[in-house]
């Protein structure tokens, strides 16, 4: 699977596609431009709701050979790591707020094949992440509270943020972040050193215009 080495990552938030026609949904964000394909795991205990089942996931991996990532918004995440890579999915975000071994689960994805990365909740300090950093391909950071989508953007996320980018220059992931990502806020937090948007239905989904317009002024401005 291909990733761009430069410019913003678009990552379409899959469980805001209509689920009743998943494959054609992304069969038309890929040929529209989409980077990545997000795909959430829910399992109603770490967030108080379900999201993507197995099933859905392998629907997206068979119908793009863009990158896929899964969102782990589970307690003790190691123990499905096995499950998405065999799936073929590229990207695993874990949360150390629901893992007691999450340098044991980044060492675990990274054995699989696929790439290690951390999601943070709004409330989380950066300060408890910092030695995971040179372990990760990715560092997402959440703007609204995770499980839902249709929440408003949080500011206070804005600091750690900028704190987050400081820390590229040392170690090697890309910024991403998810959470009411506007036009506005990807031409915002560019600016700021993000890398990469995950696009829900501020952006992207429930829209009239199509997927490659939208995509397109997305990146371009």
């Amino acid at each position: 699977m291909l990733e761009k080495e430069r410019g913003n990552l678009l990552c379409p938030s899959m469980m805001c596609a209509p689920c009743d026609s998943l494959a054609r949904e992304v069969r038309a964000l890929d040929e529209a431009g989409a980077d990545v394909f997000h795909c959430d795991v829910m399992d109603g205990r770490f967030v108080p709701n379900f999201a993507l089942g197995m099933g859905d996931i392998r629907c997206i991996r068979e119908n793009t050979q863009k990158l896929v990532d899964v969102h782990l918004m589970v307690e003790d995440p190691g123990r499905y790591v096995g499950l998405f890579s065999e799936l073929g999915v590229d990207i695993l975000y874990v949360h150390p707020e629901a893992d007691r071994e999450v340098v044991r689960t980044l060492m675990k994805i990274r054995l699989s094949g696929s790439r290690a990365g951390i999601a943070l909740n709004p409330g989380t300090s950066l300060d408890t992440v910092k030695e995971l950093l040179s372990l990760v391909d990715y560092l997402m950071i959440m703007t609204v509270m995770p499980g839902f989508s249709g929440q408003k953007y949080l500011p206070f996320v804005d600091e750690k943020l900028l704190e987050a980018a400081r820390y590229k220059s040392r170690y090697p992931f890309r910024l991403m972040v998810d959470g009411a990502i506007s036009p506005e806020t990807v031409q915002r937090l560019s600016g700021m050193g993000v890398d990469g948007f995950v696009l829900g239905t501020s952006a992207l989904f429930g829209k009239q215009e199509g997927y490659a317009t939208l995509i397109e002024k997305l990146r371009n401005g």
